[in-house]
């Protein structure tokens, strides 16, 4: 019977004193902008988006905190823009490089890339273009293979695709059309 009392009293205590951390937030603005930094992408030259970026409304809840991009296994994974290697590694049975972008801010933009078999070490100084690891096979997180492009500014996932330039993202090539009234030579 005290047993029971004394754990009734400490749930009581507990449930009055105890307030747990709100996850961090994933989807609320940056502190500021990513710059349109990169160079170029991540995989190939102008990879179809598979997946794009929906931020989740919550920390825990639903959403894809990066983009996916399709590319065969074995592509080469390039860093899109300066910076240093931050993670090389395995995370849930998939390898993966982060690399803290220069000239970023304090905290620094942070890249990752997935599923990839690392090229480098953690520390290693990168530059725009720079491959930074290979393609892993698929890892069942696309139907077909794909590179996972994440960003992040501390705890505040970001879109990848605004580091990339307006001229980069434009998939279809630049046509010139007649203008009415011209005269024909």
């Amino acid at each position: 019977m005290r047993l029971e009392l004394l754990l009734t009293a400490l749930a009581a205590l507990l449930a009055t004193t105890w307030n747990p951390p709100a996850p961090a937030p994933v989807s609320s603005p940056p502190p500021s902008p990513p710059p349109h930094m990169a160079t170029a992408w991540p995989v190939g030259t102008h990879p179809a988006v598979l997946r794009a970026w929906d931020p989740p409304a919550t920390g825990y809840g639903a959403g894809h905190r990066g983009v996916d991009l399709a590319a065969p296994p074995g592509s080469p994974v390039r860093a899109v823009a300066p910076g240093r290697v931050s993670f090389a590694g395995q995370v849930a049975g998939r390898g993966v490089i982060s690399v803290e972008l220069d000239g970023t801010g304090d905290p620094p933009l942070r890249t990752t890339y997935e599923p990839v078999r690392p090229a480098l070490k953690k520390g290693a100084k990168v530059t725009a273009g720079q491959q930074v690891g290979t393609l892993a096979s698929p890892t069942g997180h696309c139907p077909a293979s794909c590179l996972h492009w994440g960003l992040r500014r501390a705890e505040v996932y970001l879109d990848p695709l605004t580091l990339l330039p307006p001229w980069l993202l434009n998939r279809g090539p630049s046509r010139l059309l007649p203008i009415k009234g011209a005269a024909e030579r």
